[in-house]
């Protein structure tokens, strides 16, 4: 059953606005319910479950209190100045995409039972290769950006210095070193995950981590873990993995994956890189692994133009066009 986010406001225009964005998006495991009237949003708890409320900062706390909801987030209009006994506040005037993800921070520090988004396991998509300066990243988040345009994705990259996040020139709070720390503690469920979750343009991701040191002590096993339960629990279509060389094994999560997308060159120091990779799957009973890795060689880009602009570039360039035709094979 659909969870409630209600959120009341007296600038209607403000309530029903919101609410349209967040549940145009679906980025987020609740249905968002406008109000513009007090007594209409009581009536309405005493008949529905509210999860959270989003209530303007200038509704008294007696007020609020007469509500029936599961957690309360206040919306400030100006600084917000914490206070003892008070409700947790966000501001405002700032994107749809931030405040909810404030909103799940806040709602996940209560105790709660795990959410867990109901659905059939996503695709695992792997992005690898043993070599180097191959456009392996630019195949994932060409890949990641198309699937977007139809289907529910998030993206997350396992690279050291993946680039991603001077690409999109955002400014992360939190980023894959988070989501780890929690997994780990066993307190990641689809709620704590929608609090780190970012967006570009359609396509969600994991922001990677800002210091190599994090992936040091991360095994392929544990990566693999978290990837499944990715799949299998956060309502996804698609989980794109850019697989980085960092870690000491990455054969777990490539079983992991149903397709594993592997850019080739054709130089001979590549192609003997590629012989070694396929010679150790063999010796180490991996036959099964070998054939689900698709061998691509990709198209050379005619012009990489600005690093700002890059992203739409990956998607309308000649890497969009071939990832395109590769896909046609997968969205079945």
């Amino acid at each position: 059953m659909e969870k409630i986010m209600a959120v009341y406001d007296v600038d209607a225009c403000y309530a029903q606005r919101f609410a349209d964005v967040v549940n145009q998006k679906a980025k987020t495991p609740f249905m968002v319910v406008p109000f513009t009237s007090l007594e209409a949003l009581k009536a309405y708890g005493n008949n529905h479950t509210i999860e959270i409320l989003l209530v303007s900062g200038a509704v008294l706390q007696k007020q609020i209190e007469e509500v029936k909801a599961q957690a309360v987030v206040t919306l400030a209009e100006g600084e917000i100045v914490s206070a003892a006994g008070s409700y947790p506040s966000v501001y405002k005037y700032q994107s749809a995409d931030t405040l909810v993800r404030e909103v799940m921070s806040y709602y996940c520090e209560k105790p709660q039972s795990q959410f867990v988004a109901i659905g059939r396991r996503a695709k695992v998509l792997g992005i690898y290769s043993p070599i180097n300066r191959c456009l392996k990243t630019s195949l994932a988040l060409t890949m990641g950006q198309q699937l977007a345009r139809e289907h529910k994705v998030i993206y997350m990259s396992f690279e050291t210095f993946s680039g991603f996040r001077k690409l999109i020139s955002d400014e992360c709070r939190g980023d894959l070193s988070d989501v780890l720390y929690f997994f780990r503690q066993d307190d990641f469920g689809v709620m704590r995950l929608k609090s780190m979750v970012y967006s570009w343009k359609d396509m969600e991701y994991i922001p990677p981590v800002k210091y190599p040191q994090d992936l040091e002590q991360l095994t392929g096993e544990e990566a693999a873990l978290l990837v499944e339960h990715m799949a299998c629990q956060c309502g996804y279509d698609y989980v794109i993995v850019d697989v980085g060389q960092v870690l000491c094994n990455v054969i777990p999560i490539l079983e992991n994956c149903d397709m594993v997308y592997m850019p080739v060159k054709e130089d001979c120091v590549s192609s003997a890189k590629v012989e070694e990779f396929e010679e150790y799957l063999q010796l180490s009973g991996q036959e099964t692994l070998h054939q689900r890795i698709y061998k691509t060689k990709l198209p050379y880009h005619s012009s990489f133009g600005r690093k700002d602009t890059y992203m739409e570039q990956l998607l309308w360039g000649e890497l969009g066009d071939y990832v395109r035709k590769l896909l046609k094979g997968v969205q079945t």
